[in-house]
């Protein structure tokens, strides 16, 4: 019997492996000539002032991270980040439930949350300044700035798409008022939700970008100043490296944070057999 349970383990271990390989081996490849491309030409044209090979790039990660400059960098950027996003939600979700409930809030708040969505983020960046100089409140400004609209809007189209007989089931068993919303209208607005929290993400990861580009900040240097210091100094290097930063720490965010997220909702309602 052991011996048999023992063989399922080593036989679900070796299709897990192989789904991963699988999975992987193939943008593996790409990534391998993209780069090999990449240095060759890099060397061939002598284009180091303009595209460093990267080896180049690599190197400069190498000392950056050992020197410790882009470990703090990327803790000041995250902790900017995570904190102005939290305060996005914290205010975003309830103004979106507002916007669904009582036509006054939607007919203003949801009306104007319409208008600043569209407004590219940078456009903060200067209003921050003028609030606020050149502080950490600024930065955090921006980033709410960037956060909030998506999350009432998603959080208003949501509660609306949700069916109305959802609510109706719920009052003839007893549910009334915050015992609705927090048990029955927000798990079935969440996945809508989901995808504002997910495009306030990223909107507030530009908006921070920006903000740290344009604003020098004594009190903490990220990964924006060291994108503005490269373009300075003109090295090429430093600022292709920091690039490449934002985008893993991009996609890391999706990978751990909306993507598990994602998949248990998939789950749940019954779009995804995985």
């Amino acid at each position: 019997m052991k011996k048999n349970v023992a063989q399922e383990e080593a036989f679900d271990t070796s299709e897990k492996l192989k789904r991963f390989f699988k999975r992987w081996t193939g943008p593996a490849l790409v990534a391998i000539v993209l780069l090999g491309l990449w240095e060759t030409l890099s060397r061939y044209y002598d284009a180091y002032l303009i595209l460093p090979p990267p080896s180049s790039v690599a190197e400069y990660l190498w000392y950056a991270i050992a020197d410790g400059t882009l470990p703090g960098a990327v803790l000041v950027t995250l902790k900017r980040l995570f904190v102005g996003y939290l305060i996005g939600i914290a205010l975003g979700i309830p103004l979106g439930m507002l916007c669904a409930k009582l036509k006054v809030f939607r007919d203003t708040l949801g009306l104007l949350a319409m208008g600043l969505q569209a407004l590219p983020s940078v456009c903060w960046v200067p209003l921050a300044m003028l609030w606020f100089g050149q502080t950490e409140k600024a930065m955090l400004f921006v980033v709410v700035m960037g956060t909030v609209w998506s999350l009432i809007i998603a959080t208003q189209h949501g509660v609306n798409s949700i069916p109305p007989i959802y609510v109706r089931a719920a009052e003839t068993m007893g549910s009334k008022g915050m015992h609705t919303w927090i048990h029955v209208i927000l798990p079935a607005a969440f996945p809508n939700i989901l995808g504002g929290m997910k495009q306030g993400w990223a909107f507030a990861w530009r908006s921070l970008m920006a903000a740290e580009i344009y604003v020098v900040i004594l009190t903490g240097f990220g990964l924006g100043q060291l994108l503005h210091y490269g373009r300075e100094l003109m090295e090429m290097s430093q600022v292709i490296g920091v690039m490449c930063v934002v985008i893993a720490i991009g996609l890391l965010a999706d990978k751990l944070l909306f993507s598990p997220w994602e998949n248990f909702l998939r789950k749940k309602w019954g779009i995804t057999n995985d």
